[in-house]
């Protein structure tokens, strides 16, 4: 199984998705986006939230493709700006456990 980053920097999406998630991931704050997303209560570790966020995207992203109508691009992006800001919060974690 391949690991969190490796699944992150191999997602492929379209350019303009990927693009404005990249931008909105700048302004990422895991309070007010994960709460949104996941529900309220207990945010868990972001190890935790990548698996989540990945599995939700990956269905979110099955919706896009077979062009179904309850495909949401605003919940698509939400989901994109939410594993882009986790995966920089697990990265600057794992970044400090070694230093």
């Amino acid at each position: 199984m391949q690991d969190l980053m490796t699944m992150i920097t191999t997602l492929r999406r379209p350019r303009l998705l990927a693009r404005a998630a990249k931008l909105g991931a700048q302004d990422y704050d895991r309070d007010r986006h994960l709460q949104r997303i996941l529900g309220y209560g207990e945010l868990p570790g972001t190890g935790a939230a990548l698996v989540r966020l990945m599995d939700m995207e990956r269905e979110v992203n099955a919706q896009r493709l077979d062009e179904d109508a309850a495909y949401s691009l605003v919940r698509h992006l939400d989901l994109l700006i939410a594993l882009l800001g986790e995966a920089q919060l697990f990265q600057a974690s794992r970044a400090s456990q070694y230093h």
